[in-house]
């Protein structure tokens, strides 16, 4: 199993690009980018960091796909 986000749809729901929506939740553009690819995970700080910000359970935007 790996973990697999919803950050991109996320995004999108709040109408912002990359940059704007790095920003908002606080990390910069190119470590973002690898998390909405999903080449690379956001530690479990920065994961709680994000479900803060965007008012949701971090298993709401992280979750397991066989």
């Amino acid at each position: 199993m790996t973990v697999h986000n919803r950050l991109k749809s996320c995004r999108h729901q709040h109408e912002m690009s990359q940059k704007e929506f790095a920003e908002y939740i606080g990390v910069n553009q190119s470590q973002y980018n690898r998390y909405e690819r999903n080449t690379h995970q956001p530690t479990l700080e920065i994961a709680i960091r994000i479900s803060d910000k965007l008012g949701m359970t971090v298993n709401d935007i992280f979750y397991l796909k066989d």
